[in-house]
């Protein structure tokens, strides 16, 4: 079960990069200097690549969870 845990490592670190993505994103458009609107627009879509992001992450560290119970 070794196999699954480097796999739920990996899992777990595309998701952290969504994470940092959505951090860059965020600060972006933050410092574009939009209008309200705008900027409200930008910043849903960020909240939907952040929640996507997050649940990657989380059955990343599930699969990194299921491999060290099951070892």
């Amino acid at each position: 079960m070794e196999v699954l845990i480097w796999i739920g490592a990996a899992i777990s670190l595309l998701g952290l990069a969504g994470l940092i993505a959505c951090i860059v994103m965020a600060t972006r458009a933050k410092r574009a200097g939009l209008a309200d609107a705008e900027l409200r627009d930008r910043l849903k879509r960020v909240v939907a690549l952040n929640m996507g992001a997050l649940m990657v992450s989380a059955i990343g560290l599930m699969c990194v969870i299921a491999g060290i119970m099951l070892s």
